[in-house]
């Protein structure tokens, strides 16, 4: 049995799995606000030239469009990690806090089970952000739609946490990995250094999650699906891989 340290356990105790090929969207399901599941609005979603886009090429404004793409299984001990990075300008509409903003959210309800209308899944999210080439602006961080969880062994209920990262201007390419122990504890690491960590994660917040807390029979969230986020600034994902791991 693999067994867990305080960091990363080195890559070649688990192989690595890649979740996006390359070449299409083979295994991921959109979900956009205003849209049944499955329904790539405006082509949002699209592969280029090997790269995984969030591109709003097709759009004329934003209109609160929210989108995620989930990838088909779902996971519970696990190393996620991806390369990302922001290009261009943000889409007009969108919100100031959406400038240069995605995520990759955890432990998410499937695409199927949200509404119709709903913004954001029930899920953990590892935030993404690019700095403005001025101010200080941590990537890496932690936002709870329809979730709590335990920091320093005490419920955290605060929506957004920043983590301790660097701020990286531009459309360089950053490494966000996220060590995920069911229910147990989960970590974020920016380019190799861990930035955030905690644990428990929990339904709690608003009556969609109390909803499928009722389903799940606890609160508690031991797994769930992996999605990237669409949230108004275009963002590129060129690798999206997995090493599952032992409980």
């Amino acid at each position: 049995m693999m067994v867990a340290t305080a960091g990363l356990v080195s890559a070649d105790e688990a192989k690595w799995e890649p979740l996006f090929n390359g070449k299409d969207l083979t295994g991921w399901t959109p979900k956009i606000r205003g849209c049944e599941a499955g329904e790539n609005f405006q082509n949002t979603f699209r592969v280029k030239d090997g790269v995984l886009k969030v591109d709003y090429s097709d759009y004329s404004q934003w209109d609160n469009r929210y989108g995620h793409l989930f990838y088909a299984k779902k996971y519970s001990h696990y190393r996620l990690r991806a390369e990302y990075r922001f290009t261009g300008e943000q889409l007009k509409g969108g919100a100031g806090w959406a400038f240069r903003n995605s995520g990759i959210m955890i432990h998410s309800e499937s695409p199927q089970m949200m509404e119709k209308n709903q913004d954001f899944p029930t899920s953990l999210e590892v935030q993404l952000l690019g700095g403005d080439g001025k101010e200080e602006r941590s990537t890496g961080n932690l936002c709870t739609p329809g979730t709590h969880v335990e920091m320093a062994g005490k419920l955290e209920t605060t929506h957004c946490i920043n983590s301790t990262s660097k701020t990286f201007h531009g459309d360089q390419w950053v490494t966000i990995e996220v060590e995920v122990h069911g229910n147990e504890s989960i970590k974020h690491f920016v380019n190799g250094v861990e930035v955030i960590s905690y644990g428990k994660p929990q339904y709690g917040g608003d009556a969609h999650a109390d909803a499928l807390a009722k389903v799940a029979g606890s609160k508690m969230i031991s797994e769930g699906y992996i999605c990237l986020q669409s949230e108004s600034h275009s963002v590129e994902f060129r690798k999206v891989e997995i090493q599952v791991l032992q409980p």
